[in-house]
């Protein structure tokens, strides 16, 4: 059996003489029909459906919303209950009596009745995976009868049960242990997907519940928790297990072709597409007894769920860029395809010709067109991609966008070429008709990206101004950036990302090295013995500075700009007025979703410290006087953050403006992480203020290193002083015994296995060879280096008597605490909130400042407000004089 994949030159293939056999009765008769050539992978006979594990998610926070329902709105779910009972008590005797009878028999005999009609059709597997579902819906029904009646709130134990009728000293059942099994059962076998057992499903299940309402034996949260853990529990155990694999295999595909009038004699398994494009199909080429060759692409349930998890992150995402279902059903995707094929064509672009379409059984179908043939732009050499090949590609995409009609994958493998050199757009599944003016424009920027891999920024920009005209490629330059790309470029676009850093890392080490060489063979070019003597300060400033040019101008040549900008400067040349600035595509950013996670789970712990604390008394006796010391701490802070900068800057730079993007700093870590927002800031401050990037970044760089330093000296200082204040002898805190433990215990891991300590020593390299040049700058000036440290540590003076001023304010002499633990607790809560991914680390240093404070000894009435205040006059307050600054500073030009 060989493999044969696409037909690189576009006509016949090699088995395209089996394409016309004699067409005689006794010839035909000894053609083998059911011929697939290709050694096709063995099909699993499971799979784990992603429908299912989102399912299962759905059906989780269903039941979660349900128990916060009952939890926490008490009146509603009373008032409920008598309504429907209420509404209930009115039916006739004889009909509580005929639904309850007829309930009670159906519910046994419906799911038995299904069984065997499933057995007779030897569909066997789906009875086992109902049985196991129904088993352990069972299971989750007994626990949670017992979590509710040993350890549920009463809330939840009385929405769920009330006083049975027979025994008024018992309850009902909170889940009915057999109705959940049931509906396990029937769900995991699948009755749900046939039109009338489904009919037949819910009759019986509202006979069931209508009966058991009327009765009094339960109530209405506990039916709904009922079915709810019945759903839940199957489809749980079909993704855990998996569902019968029913992917039709190339047989199949030969039966499903004579059953639409073709005559096929063999099909040839495509080559499979990338892993990451793989819900494009299965291809196969088949050769016919009687007509030329055909193109099959067969979509089944799983591979049309592949996938399926990416588009939903994408459609949550991004604005107006996906406008369908992220998990279409078979029909509608054999529709959609079938839509843009004909489209497509009618708009006068080379496309597959659409010929046929079928479905093979319940869960595949199969599109069928003309043989193309040809080779993909991935597979051309580089010479083969000629400028009369651009231009064609750029026409079939013009005749798209005449008519509206976006193709939204114009990746190198989507634009076939034939032997004759035409051009067909292929993989136009994912298209989409009447489209907008964004996913058109979007189309333009994937397309002249996918080339400018190929062929350079220069010629791919040329050939779409001279098919589509300079406005819309100039139009297409807000759609340029990594988030509006197929998968394949951006991992295309990060892979020669990469490979540039590398080369940068390589020339400033390289060239680091070389000044370092000339030095020593400068010195030692001179004969005779060798005297000791005092360096000259003026040499060694001139060979720093000589090393540091050296480093900047190998840095400058190795600097290469990435394919987008180097597009975007093309195009500016052309429209020097083409808007630049990049459009806001994403609706959501994985930053702001992570901040509003991490602020819900902040806000949760502190909000649980709060629910018992009265806030009026300590505000009507606070001592002001502390409350106007924390003031004034907090604006010094800003003062000393000035200092701690400037100390690692050697140029100059004016302090009161310095001062002021400091403040503007309190504005900037609202909306970002405190560790990436001020860093950003005073790098583009210091740019502005003269300083050149790579000694801007690398001045910010040397003072976020030593105020790391100072930060773990002073944490493991205060915990050794906080270690020995209850203890006479000088013995220090465990915590930061075990503190340094874990860090030597890491740094064992990290030199002891390979990759990690080549991860780590390459970015440490590449951080020693812009800081240390730095670094020699500052030694030399002493007074530059005392400002610096001076304040860093009048920056952790300030923060630290801020907080001892904040719960001074709210306590007195008996609940006060030594300085020591006050430092101990801002350090800890500090290094907290500047590793949180929350803007200005909101909610976790709330959190772990309250609870830091409490397990020092204050009480929780005092360290509640106390943090409250410090936050505010660090973090809140701060916003609008930052917001001001950042806008002076915005219009003077020093941000």
């Amino acid at each position: 059996m060989k493999q044969q994949g696409v037909h690189p030159e576009g006509g016949e293939s090699t088995s395209d003489a089996a394409s016309r056999p004699d067409t005689t009765d006794e010839a035909r008769e000894e053609v083998h029909i059911d011929e697939v050539e290709g050694d096709e992978p063995l099909l699993p006979a499971r799979v784990h459906r992603p429908s299912d594990l989102m399912r299962l998610l759905v059906g989780v926070l269903a039941v979660a919303l349900l128990l916060g329902i009952a939890a926490f709105a008490h009146g509603t779910t009373s008032g409920l209950e008598q309504d429907i009972n209420k509404g209930t008590g009115q039916a006739p005797d004889l009909l509580i009596k005929i639904a309850g009878l007829a309930s009670s028999i159906a519910i046994l005999l419906v799911p038995v009745a299904f069984a065997i009609e499933r057995l007779i059709k030897r569909d066997g597997l789906r009875i086992a995976d109902g049985v196991l579902a129904a088993v352990l819906a069972h299971g989750v029904t007994l626990a949670t009868d017992l979590w509710v009646a040993k350890g549920a709130p009463d809330s939840i134990q009385e929405a769920l049960t009330q006083p049975s009728p027979g025994d008024i000293h018992a309850l009902t059942d909170p889940v009915h242990g057999y109705l959940a099994p049931v509906i396990a059962y029937m769900t995991a076998v699948g009755m749900s997907r046939r039109p009338r057992w489904r009919s037949v499903l819910w009759i019986v299940l509202l006979l069931d519940a209508f009966s058991m309402l009327v009765t009094g034996y339960t109530t209405p949260f506990s039916i709904i928790l009922t079915v709810l853990i019945g759903w839940t529990v199957a489809y749980g155990t079909l993704y855990a297990v998996g569902s019968p694999n029913v992917r039709p295999t190339g047989r199949t595909l030969m039966a499903g072709l004579r059953h639409v009038g073709f005559h096929p004699v063999s099909a040839a398994r495509e080559e499979a597409p990338d892993a990451a494009e793989s819900d494009r199909g299965r291809r196969y080429f088949v050769t016919l007894e009687d007509g030329p060759p055909l193109d099959v692409t067969v979509v089944d349930r799983e591979q049309q769920a592949q996938g399926f998890f990416y588009r939903a992150w994408r459609n949550l995402t991004l604005r107006g860029f996906a406008t369908r279902s992220s998990l279409q059903s078979l029909r509608q995707a054999l529709e959609q395809e079938a839509l843009l094929a004909y489209a497509a064509i009618a708009a006068g672009a080379n496309a597959p010709k659409l010929i046929a379409t079928s479905e093979l059984g319940p869960d595949a179908v199969m599109l069928v067109y003309e043989h193309t043939g040809g080779r993909t732009l991935d597979s051309l050499a580089d010479d083969e991609i000629t400028d009369d090949l651009l231009r064609n590609t750029w026409h079939q995409v013009q005749a798209l966008q005449s008519r509206r009609i976006a193709h939204r994958r114009l990746a190198g493998d989507a634009i076939l070429v034939d032997r004759s050199g035409t051009v067909i757009l292929t993989d136009l599944r994912g298209g989409e008709i009447a489209a907008g003016d964004l996913l058109l424009r979007m189309d333009v920027a994937q397309l002249v990206t996918t080339l400018g891999l190929r062929v350079g920024a220069e010629r791919a920009v040329a050939s779409a101004v001279g098919v589509l005209g300079p406005d819309a490629v100039a139009d297409c330059l807000p759609m340029l950036q990594p988030i509006a790309l197929t998968r394949s470029t951006r991992a295309t676009l990060r892979r020669l990302a990469r490979e540039r850093a590398q080369r940068e890392r390589e020339a400033v080490l390289e060239a680091s090295q070389q000044a370092k060489q000339a030095r020593l063979e400068a010195a030692g070019q001179g004969t005779g013995p060798v005297v000791l003597e005092k360096p000259d300060k003026k040499a060694v400033r001139a060979e720093a500075r000589a090393e540091k040019r050296a480093i900047d101008d190998a840095l400058e040549e190795a600097r290469e700009e990435d394919l987008l900008t180097q597009i975007r400067h093309e195009v500016l040349l052309i429209r020097p007025q083409a808007p630049v600035e990049p459009a806001r595509l994403e609706r959501v950013r994985p930053k702001t979703l992570m901040s509003f996670i991490a602020g819900a789970i902040g806000a949760y712990f502190l909000l649980t410290q709060l629910t018992h604390i009265e806030f009026g008394p300590l505000v009507a006796n606070a001592e002001w006087g502390w409350v106007a010391a924390a003031v004034l701490f907090s604006a010094v802070s800003y003062v000393a953050a000035a200092m701690s900068l400037l100390g690692f800057v050697p140029e100059r730079v004016p302090f009161p403006r310095t001062v002021a993007a400091q403040v503007a700093g309190s504005f900037v870590k609202i909306v970002a992480p405190a560790a990436v927002g001020g860093v950003a800031l005073n790098t583009r401050f210091l740019q502005r203020a003269g300083v050149r990037p790579g000694l801007a970044v690398a001045s910010v760089g040397a003072s976020q290193l030593f105020g790391l330093g100072c930060h773990i000296l002073m944490l493991l200082s205060f915990g050794y002083l906080t270690g020995t204040e209850k203890t006479p002898s000088l013995s220090p805190s465990r915590t930061v015994i075990a503190g340094l433990l874990t860090v030597a215990v890491l740094v064992l891991v990290v030199t002891s296995v390979p990759f990690l300590r080549k991860f780590v020593s390459t970015r440490v390299r590449s951080l020693f060879a812009g800081v240390v040049p730095r670094m020699l700058d500052v030694l030399q000036r002493p007074q530059k280096l005392i400002t610096g440290i001076g304040g860093m540590l009048l920056l952790t003076a300030c923060f630290v008597m801020c907080l001892d001023a904040s719960i001074r304010a709210f306590g007195d002499e008996s609940t006060s605490l030594s300085i020591a633990s006050v430092a101990v607790v801002f350090l800890a809560g500090n290094a907290l909130g500047s590793a949180a991914p929350t803007p200005g680390g909101v909610g976790a240093v709330e959190a772990t400042l309250t609870v830091g404070l409490i397990a020092v000894g204050l009480p929780k009435e005092v360290a509640a407000p106390a943090v409250l205040l410090f936050r505010l006059l660090t973090l809140w307050l701060p916003v609008l004089p930052g917001w001001l600054a950042f806008n002076h500073l915005s219009r003077k030009g020093a941000l």
